[in-house]
């Protein structure tokens, strides 16, 4: 048997077309409104009032048919740091989150636009990373671009202090780019 009728005879389980929506939880919703249409020129496109008071849900578009969703309850516990998301910026400290936790979001962008879109961002007054330019070395970061990088981003947190990043990859990816066996607890 060829190696195409093989594929062609394997199901696919799922047919995935992106992420549908991320639901996150706020603290103030029309702070959020305010930060996700303003700073990022995310449209806001669906809102729900929840019922019986419990909060509400609002839903921005990210591009690439893809939204980002808030939750609003009145009585939501405050984020623990380093347990609901990173403690800071990966530039300023651990990167580090609890299991299940969000750790962060990442937006693709281009990456011609990389620079112009922290320029805008520090112009908002948004504390924003330098330029990251992710490769494969030791420490994952290279201090400029270079052929082995294979995304360039930058991070920047919310008014709530999620952890945001625009990221742009730079090359396709390769057979070597899946080269680790995968980890687990340390027993």
């Amino acid at each position: 048997m060829s190696s195409d009728a093989a594929d062609a005879e394997v199901e696919v389980p799922f047919e995935l077309g992106g992420v549908n929506h991320l639901a996150l939880v706020c603290r103030d919703m029309a702070r959020t409104v305010d930060f996700y249409t303003k700073v990022l020129g995310m449209p806001l496109v669906k809102t729900i009032e929840l019922p019986f008071g419990l909060g509400q849900h609002f839903f921005f578009d990210c591009g690439g048919g893809d939204t980002l969703a808030f939750f609003w309850f009145p009585d939501a516990a405050e984020p623990v740091a380093g347990v609901s998301g990173p403690q800071v910026r990966p530039d300023q400290g651990t990167l580090t989150s609890a299991i299940a936790s969000m750790n962060h979001v990442a937006f693709s962008v281009p990456a011609e636009k990389i620079e112009e879109y922290r320029d805008r961002l520090m112009a908002a007054g948004v504390e924003v990373s330098e330029v990251a330019n992710h490769d494969d070395s030791e420490l994952g970061i290279a201090s400029s671009m270079h052929a082995g990088v294979f995304v360039r981003s930058i991070y920047f947190c919310d008014p709530d202090g999620i952890l945001l990043e625009f990221a742009a990859w730079t090359r396709e990816f390769r057979p070597d780019d899946v080269s680790h066996t995968p980890a687990g607890p340390v027993r």
